[in-house]
């Protein structure tokens, strides 16, 4: 081995923590050729783990079991490889201990949201289920968007216990997450469901929350939020305001045999309409 490729492999291991990923976007930025790449998955520095997508191997002392986990993958392509995605929905919420009811159990759905989730993300094995989400909802613009730590208190978070590179996770804050959640309605969440997360959010933020459905685009997501913080009065209701929010015109229905909501004036299941309308009184 000459002094340049010595150079290179020495800047590789330094930049890639044990355990995480790179592309072969990443290596151009870092000069490393074709055939050095090569010559490193076959000296066993590197492992190819899809088409153009490297893992720097634990060393024999390590643990191995987090070489299925899905945290360190998906901090590989936001920090490694500057994808511009985030998670998100329900997902988030789960992450920020706001939806412990959520049993995602032993193949959880991660949410990811944004045009930059590389599809090797998306096919890659681990024990999760990646699932992309449009940025449509708000657009472009990253408005509620936050780093969050995770806790290496939790049990499955070994994999990144192993790693001195305990970088945060891009994802939604509560106030978007729940917003997100909200547009999976009705075909990939429940109402039952949404209705119990809305009885835990007790300490939204209200500034965020008005910030964030006055650029929300979507009249469906909208009208349920307010049917459910209605329905839960929590402390913060108080404190968004609905003048400054496009709430649309119309009827709309989200499900058949439900009851029109006489405020927000939607078909929503007859538990999310006020008491007195249902009965008729």
């Amino acid at each position: 081995m000459n002094g340049q490729t010595r150079s290179k492999l020495k800047t590789l291991l330094q930049a890639i923590p044990p355990g995480f990923l790179v592309d072969t976007a990443w290596t151009k930025r870092h000069a490393i050729s074709r055939q050095s790449v090569s010559a490193y998955v076959a000296r066993g520095w590197l492992e190819r783990v899809a088409q153009g997508v490297y893992r720097r191997p634990f060393t024999d002392t390590e643990r191995t079991e987090a070489v299925n986990g899905w945290k360190i993958p998906l901090l590989s392509a936001q920090w490694l490889m500057r994808h511009d995605f985030h998670v998100g929905g329900a997902s988030a919420l789960s992450l920020r201990g706001h939806a412990h009811y959520l049993q995602l159990g032993s193949d959880p759905v991660i949410y990811l949201y944004g045009a930059d989730v590389p599809a090797w993300l998306l096919n890659l094995r681990v024990d999760a289920r990646f699932v992309h989400r449009s940025d449509t909802l708000f657009g472009p613009q990253p408005v509620g968007v936050e780093d969050a730590a995770f806790s290496l208190s939790d049990n499955d978070d070994s994999e990144l216990a192993l790693s001195p590179w305990r970088w945060p996770i891009r994802m939604s804050s509560p106030e978007r997450a729940v917003l997100e959640t909200l547009d999976e309605l009705p075909a990939n969440e429940s109402f039952q469901t949404v209705d119990k997360l809305f009885e835990n959010l007790v300490s939204l933020r209200p500034k965020a929350l008005n910030q964030l459905l006055e650029q929300c685009r979507s009249i469906k997501v909208k009208r349920l939020f307010f049917i459910y913080a209605d329905k839960h009065a929590h402390p913060w209701r108080k404190h968004v305001d609905t003048a400054h929010i496009d709430l649309g015109r119309g009827d709309r229905s989200l499900l058949q045999g439900g009851r029109l909501h006489p405020t927000y004036r939607m078909t929503v299941p007859a538990e999310l309409v006020p008491q007195e309308t249902v009965d008729g009184t």
